[in-house]
């Protein structure tokens, strides 16, 4: 058994070996003609050519392999993303409801959904969960680690490529297609004794016939919560007024949530007569348990007292109030089947089909249908949401020789039928019953979120079809232009959109070259954010009272009763579309140096969101109840997504990387900075301060990471040092949100693996190992939380872990 004072010791053992090693060695003589770098390698995302290189793309590509992912200590595949790419973060929002277990996750600061997810290369299904401003993204913590081969990530515009989504660009994940065995156990927790989080997979692979082959991977981790939690200022007063009711302390924790996760995958080919068949797909599983606001029997309107239910003392079930308790159970499932082969005259054919769901179910327990009195139950089933998608494949790949161009042209064109599917199913009766206490006052609904009623129950759905033209023309011996086009119709709304992109890199010379691109996309409103809709509650940080406000279809009830209004036109909701334009230089040379630099612009018209929230008077309140609106009678506060203001956002991404021979082992040294803006340039935001001020800045416009490994007989080192610029936080408040600006964040993760024998490696690590905290959320301390919820970076200190990998 060891502790983690154990482990703090050897770790920062190692680290200063893992200092010293380059010091004394960095003046070893390199290698001479040895290429060490991956500008080299394959890629098949953002092009469809055969045999085409990082360096001999168009448009940036970060290529990540699968001992980068496992050099992390997180089962989440996003949080494994934003520690190596600094242009893509994710949050960890405690108590924000599903959030906290789908977590948005942004490449260049746009919208989570607004970056197109591809495993091997077919389109990914979506979460059922719409977040952040109606954000609806895939879930990347279903698919296992363990099964990944490697990660392709397009930082460029791809909508004419491959369709709605692919605005801020592609993230395609390999799955592993080897036929050895491996595997890998751990165990790691912060240093404040919280978050034990034990990890084990394994990846097993065997030869179908004399050349194909089947590739099983799954994975299992189970995940206490963590608190960085303060006891609340009332829960301290109302404990020393009630000095015989014992409090919990904290009453309410801030932090990740508990977990437990199992995934699945699958990856397959076999030769047949009529082509290569292959299969492939993943099922994922997962519970998860957050805490929500506490309520204060002495503050909290459940607690009242009234004659209606004259009996009835809610503080006889919670003498010292209560945290309602959330849990998610979720299931992810997706399948994949086609066929591919080469025609008599050389025409490269890929048929396929895809189907995948993800669904969520949400219960509370510890709570409470205050308007149902004591007929209430105190655990709910709040229903269930379901994310469901078909994608059909016509793939095709030609190449074309003409006497007008340099060499042999490769033209891809193709053809895809999508459908996708929402659906929303009821919760129990009591999780949404407005009883008869809510004529009082007292709150209908499971406390802290109610469940779904019939009314907001339903299936909706959408299809839509395209066709594609994807060429590339090489022009010259030094010069080559990229054309793509595609078409798309949606049944749901509008007309068919056209996209468009130009591509071109010219090589100065074969270690240098110039890129730009040129191109225009699209993302068509989900079924899910056509139609459904949510309350939930919430407590002013100012009154610490409840609220209660909801998200309400565009062409519902609701956007009906409050376009009343002179000033209020709630309207149908259209695509996004956006203008890509980025160019960049890209340079590498035989002593193990490569780099790239590339500036970018964004425009993105209709941008999909929230739209400004509208305080709902006493009249509308009454209004919304006589058209049985759940909640109505209490709901103070309502929105609706629109589309509603342009953006623009601009940056620079920069990557630079050096591999050279020291003291007869290897360093490669790999740094990347991102620079991004987004501007809000017209619509309700424009003069809405308190909206732009939080769309504008509450990620950081820097981040950057610096990384260094090196191997030496059977000892590799890791070295990770991530920045993380300024940003804004805002409070939430029910009558206007409040600011709060935080520095810049520092964050340094080391790490030392030995090699047992040719099979088995122990390794032992620390991401953040200066146990570094970011400032304190001043606006949020009377809720007992310490750090920003918000934070676009893990806020729990220093994680220490241990893992023992096995592969034969």
């Amino acid at each position: 058994m060891f502790t983690l004072s154990k482990i703090s010791s050897a770790v920062c053992l190692v680290c200063g070996i893992g200092i010293l090693v380059p010091v004394v060695s960095f003046a070893e003589e390199v290698a001479q003609g040895e290429n060490k770098n991956n500008m080299e390698s394959i890629i098949v995302t953002g092009t469809r050519s055969s045999e085409k290189t990082v360096f001999d793309s168009s448009a940036p590509i970060d290529l990540i392999s699968a001992s980068e992912l496992s050099s992390t200590a997180s089962e989440d595949l996003s949080d494994m993303l934003a520690q190596i790419v600094p242009s893509y973060k994710v949050q960890r929002l405690p108590l924000e409801d599903g959030q906290v277990f789908v977590r948005p996750a942004t490449l260049r600061g746009l919208s989570p959904d607004h970056t197109l997810v591809l495993v091997n290369g077919k389109r990914r299904h979506r979460s059922a969960l719409l977040g952040a401003n109606g954000a609806q993204a895939p879930d990347l913590a279903q698919i296992p680690s363990s099964a990944i081969k490697r990660i392709e990530v397009l930082r460029d515009g791809a909508s004419a490529q491959y369709g709605s989504d692919a605005i801020a660009g592609v993230i395609n994940i390999i799955l592993d297609d080897g036929i050895d065995v491996k595997g890998f156990a751990q165990y790691s927790e912060y240093s404040e004794g919280d978050g034990e989080n034990i990890r084990a997979g394994i990846k097993s692979g065997f030869k179908l016939a004399d050349d194909g082959f089947v590739t099983t991977s799954f994975e299992y981790a189970n995940a206490e919560k963590t608190s960085r939690s303060r006891q609340r200022p009332d829960a301290i007063l109302f404990a020393a007024e009630h000095p015989d009711v014992t409090v919990p302390s904290p009453v309410q924790n801030w932090g990740q949530p508990q977990s437990e996760t199992f995934r699945l995958a699958l990856n397959s080919e076999l030769n047949t007569q009529l082509g290569l068949a292959y299969l492939f797909g993943t099922y994922g599983w997962g519970e998860g348990l957050t805490d929500f606001n506490w309520r204060n029997p002495d503050s909290t309107s459940a607690f009242n007292l009234t004659e209606v239910f004259a009996d009835f003392d809610l503080r006889d079930i919670y003498p010292a109030g209560f945290s309602p308790q959330f849990t998610q159970n979720d299931k992810d499932k997706t399948l994949n089947l086609g066929l591919k082969g080469t025609t008599s005259s050389d025409i490269d054919w890929d048929m396929s089909a895809g189907f995948g769901e993800n669904s969520i179910e949400y219960r509370m327990s510890d709570s409470i249908n205050a308007s149902l009195g004591p007929a209430s139950p105190t655990e709910f089933y709040i229903g269930e949401l379901i994310q469901s998608e078909i994608n059909i494949n016509a793939d095709f790949n030609t190449i074309w020789t003409s006497s007008l161009l340099f060499d042999a042209a490769n033209i891809a064109f193709g053809l895809e039928y999508r459908k996708e599917t929402y659906e929303i199913t009821p919760g129990d009766l009591a999780s949404y019953d407005i009883g008869v206490g809510a004529t009082v006052g007292l709150p209908s609904g499971s406390n802290g979120f109610p469940g779904f009623s019939p009314s907001q129950s339903g299936k909706s759905s959408q299809n839509s079809q395209s066709v594609y033209v994807d060429i590339d023309l090489p022009m010259s011996e030094s010069f080559t232009l990229g054309l793509a086009t595609r078409y798309e119709k949606y049944s749901e709304y509008g007309n068919g959109k056209i996209t468009g992109k130009l591509s071109s890199r010219y090589e100065l010379n074969q270690d240098l070259a110039i890129r730009a691109t040129l191109s225009t996309g699209f993302k068509s409103p989900t079924p899910g954010q056509l139609f459904s809709e949510r309350t939930s509650q919430g407590l002013d940080t100012t009154t610490l009272n409840i609220f209660t406000s909801g998200r309400f279809s565009p062409e519902g009830i609701v956007a009906s009763v409050m376009s009343k209004r002179d000033d209020i036109s709630i309207k149908p909701l259209e695509a996004e579309e956006s203008t890509n334009i980025s160019t960049g230089v890209v340079y590498r040379n035989d002593s193990g140096f490569h780099s790239s630099l590339d500036f970018y612009r964004v425009e993105v018209d209709n941008r999909l969101s929230t739209s400004a929230t509208y305080n709902v008077t006493d009249a509308e309140r009454a209004e919304l109840a006589g058209l049985n609106v759940v909640g109505g009678e209490s709901i103070t506060r309502v929105n609706f997504f629109q589309n509603d203001f342009n953006t623009r956002t601009t940056g620079v991404d920069l990557v630079l990387g050096y591999a050279i021979d020291v003291s007869g082992g290897k360093l490669s040294l790999t740094s990347a900075l991102n620079h991004n803006k987004t501007e809000v340039l017209n619509g309700s935001l424009v003069d809405n301060d308190t909206t732009r001020n939080r769309f504008e800045n509450l990620l950081p416009k820097n981040t950057a990471n610096f990384t260094a490994n090196y191997s030496m007989d059977m000892i590799s080192l890791m070295a990770r040092v991530r920045y993380y610029g300024p940003w804004t936080d805002y409070s939430g408040n029910s009558d206007g949100d409040v600011f709060q600006n935080f520095g810049s964040e520092v964050f340094t993760d080391i790490s030392a693996t030995y090699d047992l024998n040719n099979d088995i490696t122990i390794s032992a690590g620390a991401e953040n190992i200066f146990d570094s905290y970011p400032e304190e959320a001043t606006y949020q301390a009377n809720r007992g939380l310490i750090y920003s919820r918000h934070a676009p970076y893990d806020t729990d200190g220093r994680n220490i872990y241990i893992k023992m990998a096995f592969e034969f």
